[in-house]
């Protein structure tokens, strides 16, 4: 059984090995010295360091008060999320199937072992309450994969307590820094390790950043590759069930997707038409139940706004008969897709499209030309929608105008995303107006879907012999809803159209 723990915490180098005086640390009313613990950690990566590519360590820690298995994800610069799992002999499948999306099938092998002697303190508030634990470690490192080499240094570490105020650690900081202590160069004891224990003749020339996008194509690519990573860093969100990641996630799908279809022009559909459709498969795998949910959500909202008179039966209790019927999918479906060889291929595939992007003779263009041709094309797609939607009289051939409108206006919103970086202002404009108009069809769209759903809760109810006034209530409240979307439709299309000139 793993359990995750939020860790927020800062290193440090210094020349001394001693730990400065933090009594004068606002705050602090004592540092409680806890003694001194040895550790003996092995750190598990592929061959390729595919972990410590992505910020991620693995290791299997003997001593101190954790001992165990603990799995770290970067949230933050100097925040991650700690998984620990009990010592076995082998890496628990729990945690492998955190980092699935990333090892995929290579191996996990032992790559570093690090011993540490720690020397611990507590920071106390005048309660005795915790606020950080401050650590010296006198770390010696050792390569295990290969002829690698060993390596020795003297580190300081200061980690928030839970729940605490993450101002705190500034204060700390600034009385170290004031003590000659500075902040370390590496962001974790592992990515240190690795650097000075490679041997000489195969040490990795440093990574540079990438260049700043020139191109329409560095451009797009730029975005494209930002939604690979969000679906690669969502990954264990969605298999721990973290709050909104599934969402996340297939909003990364349509991204990616919707980016295809508008540069179709930079990037080649031939290639890239087929990995919309794995894309589109996982956005619908992933939304199985999402969208359910949000209408279960919208309706139950709307009872409990509802006067007592008005709810007339056993409302609620219909409500999730009905949520629970149509419920198509399960926590269990949902992992076994994420570990299935259709998403594992897919993010190969999407590995590959950025290591080789098929690029068109546009991709070489100027992105202000290129990236806002595109963006205009989209914008123009919207306005023939939406005008075509405020011809229609009221009824289901403007909701689906308007439908249609809303798939668009998010089309042209992803769009303009890509191009911010290239295009600036105009492009942030454009991104706002078409949220803007989005969301407000967005809960138009909710309204038609909510009308559909009451009316067939209200025939189940009928038939059960129990009462359907509240249904009706819920219905007419809904028409209004939708009717207010509708008025407020062309005020708002004329702000959108005025604040981008036109």
């Amino acid at each position: 059984m793993a359990d995750t723990k939020r860790e927020i915490e800062r290193k440090y180098e210094s020349d001394d090995s001693g730990l400065p005086d933090l009594t004068g640390v606002a705050g602090v009313a004592a540092v409680v010295d806890k003694g001194v613990a040895h550790l003996d950690a092995t750190y598990y990566d592929t061959p390729d360091e595919r972990l410590a590519a992505a910020s991620i360590t693995l290791r299997r820690r003997l001593g101190g008060s954790d001992a165990g298995w603990h799995l770290k994800l970067p949230v933050a610069p100097g925040v991650r999320d700690e998984v620990h799992a009990p010592l076995s002999a082998t890496v628990p499948r729990s945690l492998v199937a955190l980092i699935r999306a990333r090892i995929r099938d290579a191996e996990l092998r032992p790559v570093v072992r690090l011993r540490s002697d720690r020397d611990v303190r507590d920071l106390v508030d005048a309660e005795g309450r915790l606020l950080a634990e401050v650590s010296v470690d006198a770390v010696r490192a050792e390569r295990l994969d290969g002829d690698g080499g060993t390596a020795q240094w003297t580190e300081m570490e200061v980690e928030l307590a839970d729940d605490g105020d993450p101002a705190f650690l500034d204060k700390v900081d600034k009385r170290l820094r004031k003590a000659g202590v500075r902040p370390s160069k590496s962001a974790s004891k592992l990515a240190r390790a690795l650097a000075e224990t490679e041997p000489k003749k195969k040490r990795k020339k440093q990574q540079k950043a990438a260049p700043e996008p020139v191109t329409a194509g560095d451009h797009v690519l730029a975005y494209v590759r930002e939604q690979r990573d969000a679906i690669l860093e969502l990954d264990p969100a969605v298999r721990q069930d973290t709050y909104d990641s599934v969402h996340r996630m297939r909003v990364a799908t349509r991204r990616m997707r919707s980016s295809f279809r508008s540069y179709a022009k930079v990037l080649d559909r031939a290639v890239t038409d087929p990995i919309g459709e794995e894309l589109k498969w996982l956005a619908g795998e992933l939304g199985v139940d999402r969208d359910q949910e949000v209408l279960s959500e919208r309706i139950t909202a709307a009872v409990d706004e509802l006067p007592r008179t008005l709810v007339v039966g056993p409302v609620r209790t219909r409500l999730r008969t009905w949520a629970h019927a149509r419920r198509g999918g399960s926590r269990r479906r949902l992992i076994a897709v994420l570990d299935g060889k259709q998403y594992l291929q897919l993010l190969e595939t999407l590995d590959a499209l950025v290591a080789d992007p098929p690029l068109l003779e546009a991709a070489a263009g100027k992105p202000e030309k290129v990236l806002a041709k595109t963006v205009r094309k989209d914008f123009g797609k919207v306005a023939k929608l939406v005008e075509q939607a405020l011809g229609e009289p009221a009824g289901a051939e403007r909701d689906l105008a308007l439908h249609e409108a809303r798939k668009k206006a998010k089309r042209t919103r992803y769009a303009a995303e890509a191009a911010v970086p290239a295009l600036g202002g105009p492009a942030s404009t454009l991104v706002k107006s078409a949220k803007a108009l989005q969301n407000l069809l967005g809960d138009h769209q909710d309204s038609v879907m909510a009308r559909e759903a009451l009316r067939e809760i209200a025939a189940q109810a009928h038939g059960a012999g129990e009462s359907a006034f509240t249904y009706g209530v819920l219905y007419g409240r809904e028409e209004q809803r939708a009717a207010t979307d509708e008025a407020e439709l062309p005020g708002l299309w004329a702000e959108v159209k005025g604040g981008l000139g036109g």
